[in-house]
């Protein structure tokens, strides 16, 4: 099973450092930019196949947006895609909105419990989610792929990809970096998942 994975383009969120998490935060031009240009490769790579996929894309409005501007980059009509909740952004709760610093004086044991094991750590607040939590629902919706797919998601997403179905351990898929200006190429294999191959274009 072939699956392209996109991250949404950049957010003034992202150059300042905030936790963004599930709020909704839209692309600034930078990010806008990253888009096309995504969408210009799998334009590239796809070619007439495109129709042989399933678009799909987190419901957040960062996603939405890049998901849009890489369709229209292809020829294609940018609404016809589907949503899907479980590819939304890990929640980080109260934290989302903060940067580290601020974090560091309003929490600061919780940051170093943070600091300590980010994989399993859950922040403060209604619907945190740990990566661990998050790989939960995110596995089992790439498990359930019936058809080559482009999907276009979040970094904390992309980072429970690499710990799932790549060879990181937890400590290095939650701080590997996710660039915006890349697709990840997913080679899945659905009889043993441990076996499938990612890497970027």
């Amino acid at each position: 099973m072939q699956v392209y994975i996109i991250r949404h383009g950049q957010t003034d969120w992202n150059v300042e450092g905030r936790f963004q998490g599930q709020t909704d935060i839209p692309l600034n031009p930078t990010g806008q930019g990253q888009a096309v240009r995504n969408g210009q490769l799998l334009a590239h790579i796809l070619g007439d196949g495109a129709g042989e996929y399933d678009f799909i894309a987190s419901p957040l409005g960062r996603t939405r947006e890049t998901m849009e501007r890489i369709r229209a980059e292809m020829g294609l009509d940018p609404q016809a895609y589907g949503l899907e909740e479980r590819l939304k952004e890990i929640c980080f709760g109260d934290w989302e909105g903060h940067t580290t610093a601020e974090l560091k004086k309003l929490f600061p044991q919780r940051v170093k419990e943070r600091s300590r094991g980010k994989w399993d750590f859950i922040a403060p607040g209604e619907m945190a989610e740990s990566y661990e939590i998050l790989s939960w629902r995110t596995g089992a919706w790439m498990r359930g792929l019936l058809r080559p797919t482009v999907a276009v998601t979040h970094g904390g997403v992309i980072r429970s990809f690499f710990r799932l179905f790549g060879s990181l351990t937890p400590n290095e898929a939650c701080t590997m970096d996710v660039p915006q200006d890349r697709v990840l190429s997913i080679r899945f294999n659905q009889q043993e998942p441990a076996a499938s191959e990612l890497h970027w274009l």
